[in-house]
This record gives structure tokens, sequence and C-alpha cells, in this order.
């Protein structure tokens, strides 16, 4: 009896996971294929050594923070566009646009300006003495060959975030999906052609890499634009969009008050774990390089969970909009379903580690603590799916403050002091490190259950 009702509650029905997976699917296709034409990136440039890597490495940590960072600066407005949408509101919608526009620009700039005027002392954060492996002068050089390209893709980078993001919490999430499979074929064909010196061009290097990436940012843009206005039918929002930059100053008081939350939130999440980064590369730069090589594979399993989280944010956001009553029950059957893919994704990533690291062309103490790493990833993955499903139920009903809280700061005031003082006041193995510091998110997976369960997050935001 007990059982059959805790499947009634996390099991859902047929028309539900049909939904679902129409949502989710394409997010998992989009961002499946960018992580793996990014891994054979990776890969490409893991070939031509060790600096390099690490060079290139430390850069997309920096790139990360950015990225996370525009999308703390859409998604509060994003929570509004997808209650906009469930209510038929196109109006509504329009602004939240605007809004993205608006903050990407500003934020746009802010990163260029940060990343280029302090350039070196950032880079020189992850670049210590002491390990077993690694030319620390060689890689700065690389690092900073790469982020001198990097830095133009920003903006195009950022406003691509707006429709695409846009476009899918109104449910439309296949057009991205296939805007992102071009651009990362772009992208893998250029690194083959630019970082090699093929078809009669320049063996350029990391240069090249960042060149690709930066084309593919471009054809992404180019293509998710022309589509949108294209069929303004079906995304009214984008008729008059930019007659002018208009928003009522009840929607922007509201979207500002219920956005800042989730862009500090995201910005600090991300610093928090670049310096996480920081703390471990103390222990050598085959630190930076294995992790390197353990996040490249992860992230291909952990689209998962990731699309998982969005579906959830679309869903959630949607139901509250409409004023559906028994959208908690939904919560639960979707984080259900979140945590047992990723049984099976982090199974398969457990028994592909053993051989990942050895496709690359580094030492090999860089590539048996890859090993290591991956595996720990692996087995906490399952871990990862409920936190991410947990912050973006609460993020779906509004509750910025709280995932802020439950993000963010968990970060800075659990994970970074212990790593902190494991790396700087222990001898502790960075192995042994790295696993402390997973296993205290069991915290922070407590903290989310009793969140979701109390409900506190279904409300509706738009009136």
């Amino acid at each position: 009896m007990v059982q059959q009702r805790f499947l009634n509650k996390v099991v859902g029905s047929r028309a539900f996971y049909k939904r679902l997976l129409i949502i989710a699917i394409p997010i998992m296709v989009k961002q499946g294929i960018t992580n793996f034409v990014n891994m054979l990136d990776n890969i490409m440039v893991g070939q031509i050594g060790t600096e390099q890597m690490s060079g290139v490495a430390i850069i997309n940590q920096l790139m990360f923070v950015f990225n996370l960072m525009i999308f703390g600066g859409v998604a509060g407005a994003g929570i509004f566009t997808a209650q906009y949408y469930g209510k038929g509101d196109s109006e509504g919608v329009r602004y939240t646009f605007r809004f993205k526009i608006i903050i990407c620009v500003i934020l746009s700039a802010l990163g260029f300006i940060i990343m280029y005027g302090l350039q070196d002392n950032l880079i020189m954060l992850y670049l210590h003495q002491g390990g077993e492996t690694g030319d620390i002068n060689l890689t700065l050089k690389y690092a900073k060959a790469y982020l001198a390209i990097s830095l133009l893709e920003l903006l195009p980078f950022a406003i691509t975030q707006v429709y695409s993001g846009t476009i899918s919490e109104c449910g439309d999430t296949i057009m991205p999906m296939r805007a992102g499979i071009v651009a990362v074929f772009v992208n893998l064909v250029f690194n083959y052609i630019l970082i090699y010196g093929k078809f009669g061009a320049p063996a350029l290097g990391v240069v090249g890499a960042a060149i690709a990436t930066l084309i593919s940012r471009f054809v992404e843009l180019i293509i998710i634009v022309i589509y949108t206005h294209k069929n303004y039918n079906r995304h009214k929002f984008i008729k008059g969009a930019y007659n002018s930059l208009y928003i009522p100053g009840n929607v922007l008081k509201n979207i500002i008050i219920k956005g800042s939350p989730l862009l500090v939130n995201e910005t600090f999440w991300s610093a928090g774990q670049t310096i996480l980064l920081q703390n471990y590369s103390i222990r050598g730069l085959e630190v930076i390089a294995a992790l390197n090589i353990s996040s490249t594979i992860s992230n291909v399993f952990n689209i998962v969970f990731i699309a998982m989280g969005n579906a959830i944010a679309i869903i959630l956001g949607q139901e509250l909009g409409a004023g559906k009553r028994d959208v908690k029950y939904d919560s639960y059957r979707l984080t259900f379903f979140a945590i047992m893919i990723c049984v099976v994704s982090g199974t398969l990533l457990m028994l592909v580690a053993p051989f990942f690291p050895n496709i690359y062309n580094t030492e090999q103490i860089v590539k048996d603590l890859a090993t290591r790493f991956i595996m720990v990833s692996a087995f906490f993955m399952p871990m990862y799916a409920y936190e991410n499903a947990a912050y973006f139920t609460l993020r779906s009903g509004g509750k910025t403050v709280i995932t802020f809280l439950f993000d963010a700061c968990f970060v800075w005031v659990f994970s970074i002091p212990l790593a902190y003082v494991l790396t700087h006041f222990t001898s502790l193995p960075i192995l042994t490190i790295f696993v402390c510091c997973q296993l205290i998110e069991l915290i922070k997976c407590a903290i989310g259950f009793i969140l979701v369960k109390k409900g506190i997050w279904i409300q509706t935001i738009t009136v």
C-alpha cells in the first residue's frame, strides 16, 4: 500500500511524459551535440599538448562565469515569460524580451571590461608551482592568445540566449536545437581546419580553436534571429519588439525584484565553482588538466539533468501561470524521472571513465587522475540531478531569493571553505578533497527536499 502511494505520487501519466519529452528532448539533443562537439574541440586542443589544453581550460572557466551570468540575467525575466505565455499574454512576453536585451548588452560590456583589463591576474590565479608536470609560462601565453579572440563572442552569445530562451519558454524548443546543431558542426569543421592547418589554412592551434568558436556563435545567432522574425505569427512577441525599449514600471519592478537574485545567484555560483577550481589548482597544473578532461566527458552525460532542469522550469512555470492546482505532484514526478535517468547516465559514465583520458596527448599522471575524477562525478550524478531539479522547481514559482540562498550561498558558505581548508592546511590527496567537496552537497539535497515539499514556491507572479 505504501509502495503504491509512493508510485502514484512520483509516476505520471503517459500524456504527462509525452509533454515532458516534447520539451526536454530537443533541449537534450541541442546540449548533447553542443557538449559532444565541445568534447571533440577539447580533444583536438589536447592533442597539441598539456599547456595548450590547460590554457584553454582556464579561459573556458572564466567564460563559464560569464555564460552563467548571462543565464542568470535572462532567467529572472524568463520566469515571467513562461507564466505570461501560460496566460496567453504576448504583450507581457514582449516586455520580458526587451528586458533581456537590455541586461545582456550591459553584462556583455561588463564582462569584456573585466576579462580584458584583469586577464593576467585572473589567469595567474590558476597557475602554481609544485605540480609534477606543465610549464606555467607557456600555459599563460596560450591562455592569453585564446582569450583575445574569445572576448569577441560575448555579445553574440548573449543575444542568442535572449532569442532562444524566449521562444523555448513559449514552448518552441525545436528551433534552438536546430540552430545549436548547425553551430556546433560549424565549430567542429573550423576547429579541424584552423587548429591543425588543413586545406591550405595556417595551423593556428589554440587561436584557431577560438576563431572557430567565434564563427559558430555568429552562425547560431543569425539562424535564431532570422527564424524568430520570420515566424512572427507564432511568436507574436517579436512584433514591434524593437519599436521602443518601453517596459511598464510595474513589470520592470517585478522582474528586477524577482530576477536580481537569479543574476546574483548564477554569478556567485559560477564564480564559486571557479574559486573551487582555483583551490584545487594549488596541487599543481596536472590537476587543472585532469579536471578539464573530467569535466569535458562529464558535461556530455550531464545534459540529462541539465535539460530536465530547463524542462521543469518551463512546465511548472506554464502550469503556475495557467493556475493549475496539482503542480506540486508534477514537481515530484519530474524530479523522480530526472533522478532515474541520471542513474542510467551515471552508470554509463562510470563505464567510460577508464578509457576516455587515453585519447589525450598528455602525461600518464594526468590521465590517471582524470579517470578518478570522472568516476567520482559519475557516482554523484543522481545527487546532482536532485539538486538541479529542486533549484528549478523553486525558481519556477519566482522564489529567487530562496534559490540564491540554496544555490550560491551554499557554495560560498560550505563548499569553498571546506576546499580551502583541505587544500591549504592538509596533505590529503586531491581526489579525497574532491570527494569531500561532493559529499557536503548532501546537506543541500536535504534543504532542497524540505523547501520543495513545503510548497512555498507555488505561486503565480504575473498579474
